[in-house]
This record gives C-alpha cells, sequence and structure tokens, in this order.
C-alpha cells in the first residue's frame, strides 16, 4: 500500500495538526475520482459517478464493488503537508494511519460548503515524526 500525501492550507493544517480537524474533503472531480478510487476495469468517470451516488444513497462499499465494480484504493498512512515542504522540513509535515474514504457531506466549520458531498478522508492516530 501507498501513503496519501495531502498539502493543506496554513488554517487547516493548524487545526488537524492540534487534533481538532479528523478528517479532510476532496472535491468529487475526476482528479480525485483517478487519485482515490480504484478502477481496475477501466470505468468512465459517469459510471464511478452512478456508484459514487449509491454509496450517497447509503449503500455499502461491498454493494457499489459488486454492482458497479469499483472500491477506494487503500492506503497506509495520510500525509498532511503545510504546503509543498522539503521532506526534512518535518514541522509542515504530519502523518496518520489511514482510516478510509467515504462519500458524504463535510463538516462547514472544517471547510466543507453546506450540502455538498465530498471525497471524505478520514485520520486516525497521528503518528510522531523522527526528528
Amino acid at each position: 500500500m501507498s501513503d496519501l500525501r495531502l498539502p493543506l492550507k496554513t488554517k487547516w493544517f493548524d487545526m488537524t495538526k492540534n487534533g481538532i480537524k479528523t478528517e479532510d474533503y476532496r472535491e468529487i472531480t475526476p482528479y480525485w475520482i483517478k487519485r482515490l478510487v480504484d478502477n481496475d476495469i477501466d470505468l468512465t468517470i459517469d459510471e464511478i459517478n452512478m456508484g459514487l451516488c449509491a454509496l450517497r444513497d447509503g449503500h455499502t462499499q461491498d454493494h457499489v464493488y459488486n454492482v458497479y465494480g469499483f472500491w477506494f484504493k487503500s492506503f497506509t498512512y495520510n500525509i498532511m503537508t503545510l504546503g509543498y515542504p522539503n521532506a526534512d522540513d518535518k514541522d509542515r509535515i504530519i502523518q496518520f494511519e489511514h482510516k478510509g474514504i467515504e462519500v458524504a457531506y463535510g463538516n462547514p466549520e472544517w471547510g466543507a460548503e453546506s450540502d455538498k458531498y465530498y471525497f471524505v478522508i478520514k485520520h486516525g492516530k497521528q503518528i510522531k515524526n523522527n526528528q
């Protein structure tokens, strides 16, 4: 498995680093579909969107896989960065266990627009940096 690297703006990075923000949001666009969806059978964006609609309607990921043929990619860690730092700039990099991806509404206090669905990337336990 690989790591999911997500750059953040200062406000969201600080909230995440301080344990306030426990998930991250990415818009449902072709770019993020390609990064987050395991699509071994070359589904079109429209076909994937039908499956994402099923998730929004409360169907399980198992159902979506069985009916639509895709799944979210597996990641080991969520690597959250303040902008695009150098690899040795540990103050601008935080790492969490990856706890999955959902399609759901986001929290407006954490940067989401009201009544809009997102890929919701869940953070688990923070992994301490080796400085």
